[in-house]
């Protein structure tokens, strides 16, 4: 049984149409059929009326002025009547003659049944009676002898009912037909004619499968010309479509010109900052050195002179990092243990951040992954150090690798305070940091999760982060190595 809360799937454009033609052709034809079995029927009564008052004529001719003998015949009976016109006499009760002709032309003599419903009738005007038995639907009418006598003739309906229900029955089965062939005809023609629609859907789709939300995009997307007509609806749309795509495609166009030349500016900054980065690190360590006795806020100045520069160093290095994933630089591809990097990976935690417990839980297999080992390694050392500085004192950080069918998931979790819940969605840009001022003092560029990304996805992995009080996860999902794959 369904449920009635949940909403019934609307009907598609093309089954709308189909049955909007078919219940008005249904309609129409139900009307005209109705008009005209009512007309017929209506002719048919006016003709039988006509030949009822003949008769009730003829049976007025032979109705003695003042009196009726008992040898004599009913009303109706006599004068060549025809076959099935019956005839009653009636007179303060008594019924005299209650006659018919079968269709044998026999004079029968009606039921005390058919008697007192042919009495029981009091109009002047035509009307239809039951009589039952083989009978059946009469058309009786009444008149009044001069003598004061009740004269009752009726005709069988026989005919008037047997040429509507044949007419009906025709009707029926060409309605029938006609309703059949307009649902096969209009499914013919509203397919042909929402052709093109489909074809603009199916561009529709390709679009939205594509990912424009970063990197070169071309958008070669376009509804066929035969389905971009202005001379019908579907065709319009398929030409507003086509305009849509055309400013996207060069919108898209302008976005990738931008960011290349804001990848070069920073490659190219990053790389002319290096050397007097370097030579700001190597003076100030020189001058540490010189074994000369500096003030104490000199002392104290260099010695930030020498950190910051350290930081500005990574950050750069970093910046450049990502300015080669993001060209999509070619790196070293190999197939890769995914395993051993990561014990390796935490083993450096351990031993560089003894007030974290660091936790290792290996795959039960060897799995592998076709890459980069140095920046597999490297993503995965991002993770921890995230950890690390974001977590306080004696935090459990857990780093676990299992396979599951074709791809390798490495997860690293900590029971500390978790993330708050409007930065997970930036979580992965750049620049973005949990807790700023702790963040600088640890070294943090804000730039690790977004590297992690990068060398995630150029690996053709993913990458999420589910976060709640007392339990992290990061969580990176890579395809096996073809070798491994078919292995298992």
């Amino acid at each position: 049984m369904s449920d009635p809360r949940v909403p019934r799937a609307p009907w598609s454009l093309r089954r709308r149409l189909v049955l909007g033609i078919v219940a008005l052709l249904a309609l129409v034809s139900v009307v005209i059929g109705g008009v005209s079995i009512l007309t017929l029927r209506q002719s048919l009564l006016e003709r039988l009326d006509t030949q009822l008052d003949a008769a009730l004529q003829r049976s007025q001719t032979f109705l003695p002025q003042l009196g009726i003998g008992p040898s004599e015949d009913p009303p109706g009976t006599g004068n060549a009547q025809s076959a099935g016109t019956l005839g009653l006499i009636a007179r303060n009760g008594r019924i005299l003659a209650p006659r018919y002709f079968d269709e044998t032309a026999t004079l029968r003599t009606l039921s005390p049944f058919q008697q007192r419903v042919l009495v029981n009738v009091n109009s002047r005007d035509p009307v239809a009676v039951q009589l039952g038995g083989t009978l059946g639907q009469y058309r009786v009418v009444t008149a009044t002898t001069t003598n004061g006598f009740e004269l009752i003739v009726g005709l069988p309906m026989r005919d008037v009912n047997a040429t509507t229900a044949q007419l009906f029955l025709i009707i029926a089965a060409v309605t029938a037909l006609g309703i059949a062939l307009a649902a096969i005809v209009g499914t013919f023609v509203v397919r042909v004619a929402l052709r093109p629609l489909s074809g603009v859907v199916a561009t529709a789709s390709r679009v939205s499968e594509l990912e424009l939300d970063r990197g070169d995009v071309a958008l070669a997307e376009r509804v066929a010309l035969a389905d971009a007509s202005s001379g019908t609806e579907v065709g319009r749309v398929g030409a507003a479509l086509n305009r849509m795509l055309e400013h996207v495609a060069d919108a898209l166009t302008a976005r990738a010109a931008s960011e290349r030349k804001l990848r070069q500016f920073v490659a190219d900054a990053s790389h002319e900052l290096r050397t007097p980065l370097a030579s700001i690190r190597g003076y100030a360590e020189l001058t540490r050195r010189s074994g000369l006795t500096l003030p104490a806020d000199i002392a104290k100045s260099l010695s930030r002179i020498e950190s910051e520069s350290i930081r500005m160093t990574a950050l750069v290095e970093e910046l450049l990092l990502l300015a080669r994933l993001d060209e999509g630089a070619e790196a070293v591809t190999e197939r890769v243990d995914v395993g051993p990097i990561a014990e390796e990976a935490v083993e450096d935690a351990q031993a560089s951040s003894g007030d974290h417990h660091w936790r290792f839980v290996p795959a039960t297999g060897k799995p592998s992954v076709t890459g980069d080992p140095s920046q597999l390694r490297r993503a995965v050392a991002n993770l921890l150090a995230n950890a690390r500085i974001h977590t306080p004192e004696g935090t459990t950080v857990t780093t676990t690798v299992a396979e599951r069918g074709s791809e390798v998931f490495l997860t690293v979790a900590d029971d500390g305070p978790g993330i708050p819940p409007e930065l997970l969605p930036h979580l992965f840009e750049r620049f973005v940091r949990g807790d700023g001022s702790r963040s600088r003092i640890a070294g943090s560029t804000g730039l690790g999760l977004a590297i992690t990304r990068a060398i995630v996805e150029a690996h053709g992995g993913s990458i999420d982060a589910k976060s709640e009080p007392g339990d992290t996860r990061f969580t990176i999902a890579l395809p096996l190595s073809v070798s491994a794959a078919e292995a298992t």
